[in-house]
């Protein structure tokens, strides 16, 4: 099963692709994580993305492709793969279509997670975690059981992300709606793409997208 899950940041793409690497045995990659493990490897590729990274230049497709490839060639992807961050644009989409077809295997599903941009404000402005364990809170939905006091460690330090900002998120949110634009007709032409509802209890998300998969 390979599938790509879309969705902008809030929207719990990260918590239902932890779920499907935890229930299904699917592994996450992420263009970042690839890049990061190529540079370490020390191999030809991560030599040249990490010149290529610390210049600022933009990322050439057709590197792109050579180390994601190398990323499908490793045995722990063989019970299918999350796709995060990529394809971007229509030329990766088809990129990628040829990736897993020379591997045999094929895309099964791209699963949007759809969120109301002002619940999303909301949710994502109130969280907030202890500075001691990093244990997770927010203004309306999760309060500490006593206020002030973190419910893990008993911490009375808690800190707020910088950038969970209204202005931020409807950024992220205008940037997302653009960066996924371009490769939605082209997998809704081939009748790939599922919504889910994404300001939904995380439990009935992960029930919808497992009805998917399961289909």
């Amino acid at each position: 099963m390979n599938i790509i899950l879309l969705g902008p940041p809030g929207a719990g793409k990260g918590t239902q692709a932890s779920r499907l690497e935890r229930d299904r045995g699917m592994v996450q990659v992420s263009t970042g994580d690839m890049l990061r493990a190529a540079v370490a490897s020390g191999s030809e590729i991560g030599q040249l993305a990490d010149g290529i990274m610390k210049s600022g230049k933009f990322f050439p497709d057709d590197l792109m492709s050579q180390v994601l490839g190398e990323r499908l060639d490793q045995p722990d992807t063989a019970r299918g793969v999350i796709f995060d961050g990529y394809p971007r644009t229509q030329a990766q989409a088809v990129s990628l279509d040829t990736l897993l077809s020379d591997r045999g295997r094929r895309l099964d599903h791209v699963i949007e997670l759809v969120v109301d941009e002002d619940a999303l404000v909301a949710r994502v402005v109130g969280r907030y975690t202890c500075a001691k364990c990093g244990a997770g809170y927010h203004d309306s939905f999760q309060q500490p059981k006593v206020p002030g006091v973190c419910d893990i460690c008993g911490s009375t330090a808690f800190k707020r992300r910088p950038d969970d900002n209204a202005e931020t998120v409807r950024t992220r949110m205008a940037e997302y709606r653009a960066k996924t634009a371009p490769i939605l007709p082209y997998y809704e032409a081939r009748d790939l793409v599922q919504r889910v509802d994404g300001m939904a209890d995380i439990a009935e998300v992960t029930v919808a997208i497992a009805a998917i998969l399961d289909r």
